[in-house]
C-alpha cells in the first residue's frame, strides 16, 4: 500500500518504490487498464507497474517501435504518408503510401536511422484533441490517410496523439516513456497491402519488423526463422517431389505420387480414428442451392468467402464447409433421443474464395479437405462429448509426434446468429469441458464462429511454432434453422445441439505442418518411400529387385535403384530425398542373402539378414 498527499503519476509511484523500478517502467496498469507512465492517478486505485518482463511490456515495446519506424521513414522520405502500424505476433508492421517501392537498401537505411533516433532518447508525450481538431491537424500535415481514419470516429470522442521530437502520430497508446527504451529491433521485409484491407483501395507498402526486450530473445527468434526457411514446405515439396501449385489453379494443389501417399497415410489413420470412436463416415454434395446458405446464415455472414455457380437459372454455392450437408443427412429419418449422440465424419472437400494475397502454399489455399465431424447430441451430452474429444485429439497429436498443445476458447463475435442466452450456455459448456479435462486455457474474446463459440487446439512444432489445427464448436442455432429434430423421452420434438469438430483441420495445411515439423524427414510410418534398395553393379540387379519385391510383399513402400551410376552418387541422391533407410547390395550381400543398411542420418548399421531388417522396419512403423 502506497499513500500520496495528492495525485501522482505512474512514474512517480514507480520512483517512490525504487530507482531501478522507475528506470524499468514502461507503463502502468491502473485498475486493470494499461496507461502511460505519465498518467496521473487522481483517486485510490490498484496499480501494477509494467516492465519488459511482462507480456504487455513487450507489446508496448513493439508498438512503440512501429512508431519509431514511422518516425524514421518520415525523416528520410518526407513525402511518404503513414497509415496504420499495429503490433503482430513477434513484431509489428507499418503501412506507407510512397511514390516508389522501398528497396532492401532503403530498409537498411531506415533501420540505421531508427537506431539513431532511439539513442537520442526522445521523451514521448501524449495530448488529446477533439475529433475535428485532429482531422485538421493531420490534413495540414498532408497525412490524408490519418485524417480519413479519424473522420470515421464518432465526433464526441477525444483523439490521443503521441509525439517524439518533431514526429506526431495518432494512437490510443500506451507507449514507452522515451525512445531510449527501444534497443532491440530489426526490419524484416516489405510487402504489398491494401488500404484498410480492401482490394478495391490503393496499394500501400507494408514494412515488417521484429522487436524484443532482450537481444538474446531476438537472436533466438531469428535463428528459428532461419531454421523455418530450411523447412519451408514449398521448397521441400519440390525437393521431395510431393506436390506443386501453379497459376492456372491459384490456391489449389497438384499432388504428386509421393505426396499423395503421404496424404493417404494421414487420411487412413484418421479413418481408423473415426471407426474406433463411434463415427459413421458420410459424404455430402459439393454444391448446394443458395437458399440453403441463406437459411443457415452463411449468406449474411460468409458469402464474400464463397464461390458461386449457376445452372438453369438456379444459383448454387460451392460449399465452404460441410455442416449444412450433415444436417440434411441427419434430417432423413425420424430420430429418437436413444439415437444420440450421433457422430458423422467426412473427409469433406471445401472451397473458400481467399484473397490471392493471402494464399501461402499448403498453409492457405482455396480448395481444401477437412477431417470434418459433427456430433448431434442433447444438451446434457455436450460436456461428455467435449471431454472425450479432447482426450482423443491429444492421442492423435501424440501419434503424429506433437507433445505440446495450446488451448483457447474463442467467444462470441460481433456478427453472429442466436440469442445471448444461447451463447452463454455454449460458452459455459466449453469452459467446463476444458476445466474437467484438467488443461490450462486462455480466452480469445470475439473470435468464435458466427454460429457458435469454439475451443481452438493448437500444436507446437519441432522449432517452437504454434499452429492452430483442431477445433470443437458448440452450435445451438444451425440445426434449428434447418429443421433438425429428435423425439425426446417426453415424446415431444426437440432440436439437437450440433458439435462441429475437426482434429487435423485442413488436410492440406496439416500436411504442410508435418512437412515443416519433420523437415521432410518423416517417421517410417509416414514416409512416402520407406527404403530404397541400391545395387553396387549390374551383377546384383536381379538380387536388388528381389529384395525390393520381398519388402513390398511385406507391406512396405520400397523402390529399387538399378541405374548404372556410381554407388556414392546414388547414396548421395537418396540422402537428399530423406528416406529412412538405404539398403546397399553388392556381391557379398547377394551371396549371404543380406542387405547393408544405412540410416537417414548416415549411420552404417552393417550387414543384416533381410528378414531381420523386415522385422526392424515393421517394429519402427508400428511404434
Amino acid at each position: 500500500m502506497k499513500e500520496f498527499p495528492g495525485p501522482a503519476t505512474v512514474a512517480e509511484v514507480a520512483q517512490s518504490i525504487g530507482a531501478g523500478l522507475a528506470r524499468a517502467a514502461l507503463a502502468g496498469k491502473v485498475n486493470g487498464r494499461l496507461v502511460d507512465t505519465s498518467h496521473r492517478i487522481e483517486a485510490d486505485a490498484e496499480l501494477a507497474i509494467v516492465t519488459e518482463k511482462n507480456p504487455e511490456g513487450v507489446e508496448i515495446l513493439r508498438h512503440s517501435t512501429a512508431h519509431l519506424l514511422a518516425h524514421a521513414v518520415k525523416e528520410l522520405f518526407p513525402e511518404a504518408q503513414v497509415t496504420i502500424g499495429p503490433v503482430i505476433e513477434n513484431g509489428f508492421y507499418y503501412d506507407f503510401a510512397y511514390k516508389r517501392p522501398f528497396t532492401p537498401e532503403d530498409l537498411l537505411t531506415i533501420e540505421k536511422r531508427m537506431g539513431e533516433l532511439a539513442r537520442e532518447d526522445f521523451v514521448v508525450t501524449r495530448k488529446t484533441l477533439s475529433r475535428d481538431e485532429a482531422v485538421k491537424f493531420f490534413r495540414e500535415q498532408g497525412e490524408i490517410y490519418k485524417a480519413e481514419i479519424i473522420q470515421s470516429i464518432p465526433a464526441d470522442q477525444e483523439i490521443s496523439l503521441y509525439s517524439q521530437d518533431k514526429f506526431t502520430d495518432l494512437c490510443r497508446g500506451p507507449h514507452a516513456p522515451s525512445t531510449g527504451k527501444l534497443k532491440v529491433f530489426k526490419l524484416m521485409r516489405v510487402a504489398g497491402a491494401y488500404w484498410r484491407g480492401d482490394s478495391k483501395n490503393e496499394t500501400l507498402q507494408r514494412i515488417y519488423g521484429t522487436a524484443w526486450a532482450r537481444k538474446e530473445d531476438q537472436d533466438a527468434y531469428l535463428k528459428m526463422l532461419e531454421e523455418a526457411d530450411k523447412r519451408d514446405h514449398r521448397r521441400l515439396g519440390t525437393q521431395l517431389d510431393l506436390f506443386h501449385m501453379q497459376e492456372e489453379a491459384p490456391g489449389l494443389v497438384f499432388w504428386h505420387p509421393k505426396g499423395w501417399i503421404l496424404w493417404q497415410c494421414v487420411e487412413q489413420y484418421m479413418r481408423r480414428i473415426y471407426r474406433d470412436n463411434g463415427y459413421s463416415e458420410v459424404r455430402g454434395p459439393q454444391i448446394l442451392d443458395v437458399s440453403l446458405w441463406k437459411r443457415t446464415g452463411h449468406w449474411d455472414n460468409f458469402r464474400e468467402n464463397m464461390f458461386f455457380t449457376e445452372s438453369e437459372k438456379r444459383q448454387y454455392a460451392v460449399k465452404p464447409m460441410n455442416c449444412p450437408g450433415h444436417i440434411l443427412i441427419y434430417n432423413k429419418g425420424l430420430r429418437s433421443y436413444r439415437d444420440l449422440p450421433l457422430r458423422y465424419g467426412e473427409f469433406g472437400s471445401c472451397h473458400r474464395n481467399e484473397p490471392s494475397g493471402a494464399l501461402h502454399g499448403l498453409m492457405r489455399v482455396r480448395g481444401f479437405t477437412q477431417d470434418d465431424g459433427h456430433i448431434f447430441c442433447t444438451e446434457a451430452q455436450i460436456l461428455g462429448e467435449c471431454v472425450a474429444y479432447t482426450v482423443l485429439l491429444q492421442k492423435v497429436y501424440r501419434d503424429f509426434g506433437f507433445k505440446e498443445i495450446v488451448y483457447r476458447i474463442a467467444t462470441r463475435p460481433e456478427k453472429r446468429i442466436g440469442s445471448d442466452a444461447v451463447w452463454d450456455k455454449a460458452e459455459a459448456a466449453l469452459i467446463e469441458a476444458l476445466q474437467r479435462s484438467g488443461v490450462e486455457y486462455v480466452l480469445s474474446p470475439g473470435e468464435g464462429a458466427f454460429y457458435g463459440p469454439k475451443i481452438e487446439y493448437s500444436l507446437k512444432d519441432a522449432i517452437g511454432r504454434v499452429w492452430q489445427c483442431g477445433t470443437m464448436q458448440v452450435d445451438f442455432s444451425m440445426p434449428g434453422l434447418l429443421g433438425a429434430e429428435y423425439v425426446g423421452e417426453d415424446n415431444a420434438r426437440h432440436t439437437p445441439v450440433m458439435l462441429h469438430r475437426a482434429i487435423v483441420g485442413s488436410m492440406e495445411r496439416f500436411l504442410g505442418i508435418l512437412i515443416e515439423n519433420f523437415g521432410g524427414a518423416f517417421p517410417v510410418w509416414l514416409a512416402p518411400e520407406q527404403a530404397v534398395v541400391i545395387n553396387v553393379s549390374a551383377a546384383q540387379a536381379g538380387y536388388a529387385e528381389s529384395v525390393a519385391a520381398r519388402l513390398r510383399q511385406a507391406g512396405f513402400r520400397v523402390s529399387a535403384d538399378l541405374r548404372n551410376e556410381k554407388i556414392s552418387y546414388k547414396i548421395r541422391e537418396h540422402s537428399l530425398q530423406k528416406l529412412p533407410y538405404q539398403l546397399v547390395v553388392g556381391d557379398k550381400e547377394k551371396q549371404a542373402g543380406s542387405v547393408a543398411v544405412r540410416t537417414r542420418s548416415g549411420e552404417d548399421l552393417g550387414a543384416m539378414a533381410l528378414e531381420a531388417f523386415i522385422e526392424r522396419l515393421g517394429n519402427e512403423a508400428r511404434a
